[in-house]
């Protein structure tokens, strides 16, 4: 699988320093190089690229106008690269898959590449299911009622997540996942006993969990649905749910209906 890329920088010297960095990675392939936000825009419009490697501060478009630019087409994976920390929480709220500091460090280059060959194994295999479905639909209408659609749809998501923490790599059970709380630009994954740091977007390991069984019970907490052991009322509607560890978790008025699958 060829990740067809494009850099964006209104710094030459950058460019050539991001594009040594990229030639170890022979799935990589640098298609095109822009100077600014107006040739980033319609590079990306023109040559559909899978990557945008995306500079923030430039005259004219920024980075984020950008990634507003090319919305109304299906819009490529972006990284930012910055020399400004600053600009982490938009960059992530922008959906990027990572946020780079310059100089780029090789082997955060070599995470963040991971995580785009991730997102785009995801977005290939559901492009693909939707043109079997497509497929099926005109040819055998019958067929897609006796495709089990509960199992397919479980089988989307992951049971096991490597989290790199500590200089170590751990392979965690899906299951054993009790609760996850974001802080800052990190989860922090609680099991039964042990925490885990990954640096990841709440929003992008959403996508990764089953909602059937992960459900989020505050703007920043997920739950384990099948670890809530006990349901314990409080005041203004709010609530704790008891986890199998005994660690207790506080649930929003916002998200009152996750409590509401334990009251019959």
């Amino acid at each position: 699988m060829t990740i067809r890329t494009i850099l964006v920088d209104d710094e030459k010297l950058a460019i050539q320093g991001l594009q040594l960095r990229l030639e170890p990675f022979t799935d990589v392939e640098v298609i095109e190089t822009c100077a600014n936000g107006r040739e980033a825009i319609r590079a990306i419009k023109t040559l559909k690229p899978d990557l945008v490697f995306l500079d923030i501060q430039m005259p004219g478009f920024d980075g984020f106008s950008v990634v507003k630019g090319v919305m109304e087409i299906e819009p490529p994976l972006f990284v930012f690269v910055t020399a400004y920390q600053e600009h982490a929480i938009r960059a992530f709220e922008a959906n990027a898959v990572n946020y780079l500091m310059k100089p780029v460090d090789e082997a955060k280059l070599a995470d963040t590449l991971e995580r785009v060959r991730v997102r785009l194994a995801e977005k290939r295999s559901a492009d693909e299911a939707e043109k079997l479905k497509t497929v099926l639909a005109e040819v055998s209408p019958d067929a897609l009622d006796t495709m089990g659609g509960e199992e397919e749809s479980s089988a989307r998501y992951e049971k096991l997540i490597n989290i790199k923490d500590r200089g170590q790599i751990f392979r965690v059970n899906v299951d054993s996942i009790e609760h996850i709380e974001a802080a800052g630009d990190y989860m922090c994954i609680y099991t039964g006993d042990n925490s885990l740091i990954l640096r990841e977007t709440m929003k992008d390991l959403e996508r990764r969990l089953d909602p059937k069984n992960f459900q989020r019970v505050h703007r920043s907490t997920i739950v384990n649905l099948d670890q809530v052991r006990q349901v314990k009322p409080h005041t203004n509607g709010e609530c704790f749910l008891v986890l199998e560890s005994g660690a207790e978790v506080k649930v929003s008025r916002s998200y009152r209906d996750v409590v509401a699958r334990f009251v019959h």
